[in-house]
């Protein structure tokens, strides 16, 4: 008979990483009035402890200190202990990572905060050792000291929260603090400064560990564009071929893992995020309009094929993430190990597909007698090999006396062994909860993937998942929610969630052209700008202004794993503004831009996403508006030819005349004059809302577009300023 296990407080909650310390003996709190009561009540200090469902270090926390008796008894005796998903509340991850980065010089997850009953911060850190090692005070050893210095030293103790809370609340922009003209120069700083970063070998910014960062590279492929420096191309090409062909890559069943070890990409972490899914899958969509290359689509398609084939709901929505810990298949073992999931011995492949094919495989991806990772400081990987793209075709042709078709069959064949046998696998655990920002994101990047790849299957999962959002996460009031989760929404949405689903629905009109997609977009901006703007900065708070404020309201302008809320809200106020004609909407944007000048300048490199809405409003671009009946051949072929263009400066509009445009015409009062040529498709080329002469069919206009291109080059100013 199973012994009934207690569960504390988190049992009530719907976050899978609160659920997963339902069961501990601590006496866990989730974020609230009750435990800041209890605190104040009891005169204990909190300790607040932040994570996320998939995340290695905060398992290995939990279970080296949370599920112990001895150390669950030191912080119920002497704290109110609170749990944080940093995915449901990136408001408080984000206060206080900004102050254990204060204090310690450095952050991560988990995030371990001691606070005042007043919730001020005065002593933290992120993974801590259950005993004394490595150099580190172990967990149990902290608790007493600071329940010492609580019982002792209270004084010190309080002061140091008092300045702590003063310091975060100088970090939030006030008026005044842009001013700085930003120009051209500003992205070529970027540029220098990614340049300066940039590993020529093995692509990427810096050494071990390497995130993805695809803003980094779609900024690049902009500056390119712009720019003609042929260095930019080559930074972004250099990376995306070394991702795609290292273990960051899941060889077998598409999809990027969270970062790299190692400054090969070929050691991951092995989570997989829902976010990196979709600004991966952008940048490689980029650089195939940019290059031509094939083997970017394929990229791009097979981390969308993935999405859809492991994260999505049926609903519509898709899911957070997906575990780096699994159950070892081979060993019966009842402790998760990272990686354990994607492994593989040679053995095991030469046993799954024979012995001249295994060879051959194994030789191709890189797998060793004795395991593949060059470190291995926790003995997980010992002995496991970690497939990635070793050697060619060619190569492997040679090495192997056959031809390339013949090794390229064996290689097809090969995947598709393994990944059937992988799935037989205990799998890693999946976070599915539902975002509305991540799912923004993944919204555009499978429309943009429609419109680039001339697939449907993306278009209609975009759509799909719009319309869940729309649907699902939204108040009666209108007012957006965060998360969804086992048929419940919650949490008042964010910055992010705003500007990242206004974002979606953008690139969701260029793939569909339904008028719909547009009006969406053009209500969420303005509820936008009423609830996170703020006027005296121009800027836009991560909160609304319906929310309760954690010691200060934060206002974020860097990009991280993520683009910030505001460079993408500074595009999304751009890009609607040129689309219906509002200069009301693109001055918005660029007093966003205006208001971090300072934050922008000082370091650009780490405001990419910002530095892309900055090359947008600087142009040149064009609006590009198509005019035509339903099922023209010869609008279809221009459109056509304009999705395979890498054109970022660009909004392409589809007019269809009569019956007020399907709805378009109220958004767009100006595209009434805009008609087909007695029947035909007409395409009209403007800048700034100034039109050249329509033209018909493809070949003009191509002729008009190089036209437009060579004069904007000759006329455009070499200091440009927004």
């Amino acid at each position: 008979m199973r012994t009934q296990i207690k569960m504390n407080r988190l049992g009530h909650e719907e976050s899978p990483y609160l659920l997963q310390h339902a069961e501990n003996p601590v006496d866990w709190y989730p974020w609230g009035k009750e435990a800041f009561e209890k605190a104040e009540k009891e005169d204990k200090p909190l300790f607040l402890s932040i994570g996320y469902s998939t995340c290695h270090w905060c398992h290995v926390m939990e279970r080296e200190s949370f599920s112990d008796p001895a150390t669950a008894k030191l912080m119920n005796d002497h704290f109110v202990p609170v749990k944080v998903d940093r995915e449901e509340r990136p408001d408080i991850d984000s206060t206080y990572m900004t102050a254990v980065q204060m204090l310690t010089g450095s952050g991560g997850w988990p995030l371990s905060v001691f606070l005042t009953p007043e919730a001020k911060p005065f002593f933290g850190g992120t993974y801590f050792p259950p005993e004394d090692r490595w150099g580190m005070a172990g967990f149990k050893t902290i608790l007493r000291a600071i329940a010492g210095g609580w019982e002792n030293n209270r004084e010190k103790l309080l002061s140091s929260g008092e300045k702590l809370t003063e310091l975060i609340r100088r970090q939030t922009p006030k008026a005044g603090t842009g001013g700085l003209t930003l120009s051209a120069q500003t992205l070529k700083k970027g540029f220098r400064e990614l340049s300066d970063r940039f590993d020529p070998l093995r692509g990427g910014f810096g050494n071990a560990p390497k995130f993805p960062l695809g803003h980094n590279l779609s900024f690049l492929l902009r500056y390119w564009k712009r720019s003609g420096d042929r260095k930019a191309l080559d930074m972004v090409e250099v990376t995306l071929k070394n991702m795609a062909r290292g273990g960051i890559c899941d060889q077998l069943g598409g999809g990027f893992h969270r970062y790299s070890t190692d400054r090969r990409w070929l050691v991951p972490h092995f989570e997989k995020m829902l976010y990196d899914q979709a600004v991966i899958s952008r940048v490689y969509l980029e650089a195939f309009q940019a290059t031509g290359r094939h083997d970017y689509a394929r990229t791009a398609a097979g981390t969308l094929d993935y999405v859809l084939e492991e994260l999505c709901d049926p609903s519509g929505g898709f899911y957070s993430a997906e575990d780096a810990d699994s159950l070892p298949p081979e060993d019966g073992s009842a402790e998760k190990k990272e990686g354990a999931y994607y492994l593989w011995t040679g053995n095991e492949i030469v046993e799954l597909l024979g012995e001249e094919n295994g060879r051959i495989y194994c030789y191709a991806r890189g797998v060793e007698a004795g395991g593949n990772a060059p470190a291995d400081p926790h003995g997980e990987l010992a002995g496991k090999n970690i497939l990635h793209l070793a050697r060619s075709r060619e190569e492997t042709a040679e090495r192997f006396g056959k031809t390339q078709s013949e090794i390229k069959k064996i290689l097809d064949e090969g995947r598709k062994v393994l990944l059937r046998d992988r799935r037989k696998r205990p799998r890693p655990q999946l976070d599915d909860k539902i975002l509305t920002d991540w799912n923004g994101l993944m919204i555009g990047s499978l429309a943009r993937a429609a419109v680039v790849l001339e697939e449907k299957k993306y278009l209609k999962a975009a759509e799909k998942a719009a319309a869940f959002i729309i649907r699902e996460l939204k108040r009666d009031d209108g007012r957006l929610l965060h998360r969804w989760r086992r048929g419940k929404a919650a949490i008042p949405a964010y910055l992010d969630d705003y500007a990242f689903l206004i974002d979606g629905l953008l690139e969701l009109y260029r793939a569909s052209f339904d008028p719909r997609y547009l009006l969406r977009a053009k209500e969420l901006s303005e509820n936008m700008t009423g609830l996170f703007g703020a006027e005296e900065s121009g800027g836009l708070f991560s909160t609304g202004h319906d929310a309760a404020e954690i010691l200060a309201r934060p206002m974020v302008s860097h990009d991280g794993a993520i683009p910030s809320g505001n460079s993408v809200a500074a595009l999304d106020f751009l890009r609607l503004g040129r689309l219906l004609a509002l200069p009301a909407m693109e001055e918005r944007g660029r007093a966003v831009l205006e208001a971090f000048s300072e934050q922008i300048d000082r370091n650009s490199s780490a405001h990419t996403q910002m530095l892309i809405a900055l090359d947008f409003a600087l142009g040149p671009g064009r609006e590009i508006v198509i005019s035509a009946d339903k099922g023209d051949p010869e609008a279809e072929k221009m459109l056509r030819f304009l999705n395979s263009c890498f054109s970022p400066g660009d909004v392409v509009l589809l007019h269809r005349p009569g019956n007020g445009g399907n709805g378009l015409e109220k958004l767009a009062p100006y595209l009434r004059a805009m008609v087909t040529d007695n029947g035909k498709a007409a395409a009209y080329v403007c800048e700034d809302h100034r039109c050249r002469r329509p033209v018909t069919g493809l070949k003009k206009l191509k002729s008009l577009l190089l036209e437009v291109s060579r004069i904007q080059r000759i006329t455009a100013k070499k200091e440009e300023r927004i």
